[in-house]
C-alpha cells in the first residue's frame, strides 16, 4: 500500500516535471519564432537596417520626352532605445525645427494608434523628403545625436509645369494604405492622383536593405559580410504616356485666363492626346515638405484648381449633342437624309432658333445651322411615332431605345476599362426619372422633354465623353476606351455603337459644312478638310458655356477634340479657335495663325467661378 502511494506520486512529480519543461519550451518558442520583437531587439543590437528607397519610374511623353523623373532627397530616421543624452535644442536648431515640433513628432512615433508598427527596436522615419540645402547643416554633426540617422530617398521633378491633373502627386500613405499593403511603413510615400496613383504598383519599384555592423557600444563598424546580404533596391518601371508634351502645353496656353477644358484623343486607338483643366497649378507645389502647406491652399481656392475640369466637370452639352442625335434619330426610323422640316427662326414654337435661315430645313442644312426646330420635330417624330399615353408601352420603348442608343456613344457612364483617374458618369436620364418626377407616364411626353432634343435639360455630359463621342463618329461607328498608358493593350478595349455605319456619312457631311459655310468656317485651317460642331450652352449659375466639338481631318481622322470655356458666350467666338489651333498644332506640328494664337492665349473671360 505504502509502495503503491509512492509510484503513484512519482508518476505526479514526472507530470509535473514535464508540464514545466513543455512550457518553457513554448515561451523559447514565442520568444524566438512568434515574437519579433525580441528578434529585432537581438538584431538592433548587432546590425542596423536601412532601407533603401527605389527610384520611381520615369514618365514620358508619346514622343520619349521625359516629363517626370526624381531628385536626390534625405529621411532622418531613428531607433528610439538608441537616443541617449541628446541635446534636444541644438537637434533642434541644426534640421531647423522648433523643440515643440521635436516633442510632437516623437508624440506621434510612438503613438501606436498612428503607428502601428512602431518598435523602439526598429528604425521610425522622424522627418521626411529633405533637399539637399535642409540635410547640409546636420550631415557633417549626425555623431553629436546618437539614435538618429539619415537615409536617401528621391524626389520627383517636373520637366514642364504642365499636365498636374493627369500627372499626379505623391504624398504619405494614409493608415488604410498601411493596412492594406504590407509594401508601405509609418511615413513612406505612394501616388495619390492621376497616373502617379493608378500604376503606383509598377512606378514605386521594390525596396532594399542594407545592413551594417555595430560593435559592442553600438557604433556602426561598415558593411555586414562585405555587403553580401543586402539586398539592392529595384527601380520602378518606366512610364510612356499617350500625351503629347507639346499639345498639352499649347492647351494649357490657350485656357489660360480662363475657365474650362480640353480633350483631344486620336480616334484609331483612343489615346488621349492632351487633357488640360483650366485653372490648374503648377506639379512641383506638391513634391517634399511644402507639399501640406500648399495642398491645402488650392483646397481653399475657390476657383478649385484641384478640380479636374476635364474628367469631373458635367455640363449640357448643347448643340454639340446634334451631330449624335441626327445619328440616333436615323437608325430610329424618326428620320432620314431626305425628311424636311419648317423653321420661323426666333418666332418658332415650341422651341426658337437662334436665327433665321431657309426653310423648310433638310438634316444636313440642320447640323449646318444647328437649327433647333427641326431637332426637335425629329426627336417628338422619332420617340412618338407610334403614340404616347399611360397604356402606349411602345411610347417607353422608343424612348429606353434613344436613351441606350445615346448611352453606347460613351455617355453616362464612367470608362470602368481605362487608366483614367476620377471621372463623373454624366447623365442621360431614363423613364424611370421621368416617371417618378412627373408621378405617371401620362405626365410626360415628348414635349415636357423637349429640351432634351438640343442637348439641354437633364442630360449632362463631360468634356471626356464630348470627345470619345466625335472619335466615335470619326471612326464612322466604334471607339476605343480613351486612356493614358502608350504601352497598354487597351486596344483591344473597342465598343461598338447601337448606330448602323450607312448613318454616319451624312451627318460627317453636315459637320464638314460647319467648317466650310457655317459658324466655324472663321477658324478652317487652310487646305484642310474639318469637321465640327460649336455649341452655346445655357448655364443657371451665369453666362453661357461656349462649347466646340470635331475631329480632322475629315478622310483619314487623326484627333477628335472637345473644349468648353466657361461663362463665355458663343462656342464660334472662344471654344472653336481654341479647337482649330489644338488641331493644327498636332496635324502640322507648328502654327502658322499666330495672330489667333496670340489673341487666344492672351484673351480672358469670366474668372468668377462659382460652384457647379
Amino acid at each position: 500500500m505504502i509502495n503503491d502511494t509512492l509510484q503513484n506520486r512519482r508518476y505526479i512529480i514526472a507530470i509535473i516535471m514535464s508540464a514545466v519543461i513543455v512550457v518553457y519550451i513554448l515561451r523559447l518558442f514565442s520568444i524566438q519564432i512568434l515574437e519579433s520583437k525580441y528578434k529585432e531587439g537581438a538584431d538592433s543590437n548587432a546590425f542596423l537596417k536601412k532601407t533603401q528607397f527605389p527610384p520611381r519610374g520615369l514618365i514620358y511623353d508619346r514622343n520619349h520626352v521625359l516629363m517626370v523623373y526624381n531628385k536626390p532627397a534625405y529621411d532622418i530616421a531613428l531607433i528610439m532605445r538608441e537616443i541617449r543624452n541628446l541635446d534636444t535644442l541644438t537637434f533642434c536648431r541644426a534640421l531647423n525645427i522648433d523643440k515643440k515640433y521635436f516633442i510632437k513628432r516623437i508624440a506621434e512615433i510612438k503613438d501606436r494608434r498612428k503607428n502601428n508598427g512602431y518598435s523602439s527596436y526598429t528604425p521610425q522615419l522622424f522627418m521626411s523628403q529633405l533637399g539637399i540645402e535642409d540635410i547640409a547643416t546636420i550631415q557633417q554633426s549626425m555623431y553629436k545625436f546618437p539614435g538618429f540617422y539619415i537615409q536617401n530617398r528621391t524626389l520627383r521633378e517636373y520637366a514642364f509645369p504642365n499636365a498636374a491633373h493627369v500627372l499626379g502627386s505623391i504624398g504619405e500613405v494614409s493608415r488604410r494604405k498601411l493596412e492594406s499593403d504590407d509594401y508601405y511603413k509609418q511615413g513612406d510615400y505612394a501616388g495619390r492622383d492621376g497616373v502617379e496613383y493608378t500604376y503606383e504598383n509598377q512606378l514605386r519599384g521594390e525596396k532594399g536593405v542594407e545592413i551594417l555592423l555595430r560593435d559592442a557600444k553600438g557604433r556602426i563598424k561598415g558593411s555586414y559580410e562585405n555587403g553580401k546580404e543586402d539586398i539592392a533596391p529595384k527601380a520602378g518601371v518606366n512610364l510612356t504616356l499617350t500625351l503629347d508634351a507639346q499639345l498639352q502645353i499649347l492647351g494649357e496656353k490657350l485656357l489660360a485666363g480662363k475657365v474650362g477644358s480640353v480633350v483631344a484623343i486620336e480616334p484609331k486607338t483612343g489615346e488621349i492626346l492632351a487633357m488640360v483643366s483650366n485653372p490648374s497649378f503648377n506639379p512641383s507645389i506638391l513634391v517634399g515638405r511644402q507639399r501640406s502647406k500648399n495642398y491645402w491652399a488650392l483646397v481653399k481656392d475657390p476657383t478649385k484648381p484641384l478640380m479636374n475640369r476635364a474628367t469631373q466637370a458635367q455640363y449640357s452639352p448643347g448643340s454639340a449633342f446634334k451631330p449624335l442625335q441626327a445619328l440616333v434619330l436615323q437608325q430610329m426610323g424618326g428620320i432620314n437624309e431626305h425628311t424636311m422640316y419648317a423653321c420661323s427662326g426666333p418666332a418658332s414654337s415650341p422651341i426658337k432658333c437662334t436665327h433665321n435661315h431657309g426653310s423648310p430645313v433638310s438634316l444636313l442644312s440642320a447640323i449646318e445651322q444647328s437649327c433647333n426646330p427641326y431637332f426637335w420635330f425629329a426627336f417628338k417624330n422619332t420617340i412618338e411615332k407610334d403614340g404616347y399615353g399611360e397604356k402606349n408601352l411602345i411610347f417607353r420603348n422608343n424612348y429606353d431605345d434613344w436613351a441606350d442608343r445615346v448611352k453606347s456613344f460613351g455617355l453616362g457612364e464612367r470608362y470602368t476599362d481605362s487608366d483614367i483617374y476620377e471621372q463623373s458618369r454624366g447623365y442621360i436620364p431614363t423613364e424611370k426619372f421621368y416617371n417618378k418626377v412627373y408621378r405617371s407616364v401620362t405626365g410626360w411626353r415628348a414635349i415636357t422633354i423637349r429640351s432634351l432634343s438640343i442637348g439641354q435639360g437633364e442630360v449632362l455630359v463631360t468634356p471626356l465623353q464630348l470627345a470619345n463621342t466625335m472619335a466615335a463618329i470619326a471612326n464612322e461607328g466604334y471607339y476605343i476606351t480613351p486612356h493614358l498608358n502608350k504601352t497598354d493593350s487597351i486596344l483591344k478595349h473597342i465598343h461598338h455603337v447601337k448606330v448602323d455605319k450607312k448613318f454616319f456619312p451624312i451627318v460627317n457631311e453636315g459637320m464638314w459644312q460647319v467648317f466650310e459655310f457655317g459658324t466655324g468656317r472663321h477658324f478652317k485651317i487652310p487646305n484642310t478638310s474639318m469637321c465640327g460642331k460649336t455649341g452655346t450652352v445655357q448655364n443657371n449659375h451665369g453666362k453661357d458655356h461656349s462649347i466646340f466639338v470635331g475631329f480632322a481631318p475629315r478622310e483619314n481622322p487623326k484627333i477628335a477634340i472637345a473644349v468648353v470655356v466657361e461663362n463665355a458666350g458663343f462656342g464660334a467666338t472662344w471654344a472653336a479657335p481654341i479647337s482649330s489651333l489644338m488641331m493644327e498644332q498636332y496635324i502640322y506640328g507648328k502654327i502658322d495663325r499666330v495672330e489667333l494664337l496670340e489673341r487666344m492665349s492672351s484673351s480672358i473671360t469670366n474668372l468668377d467661378v462659382k460652384e457647379r
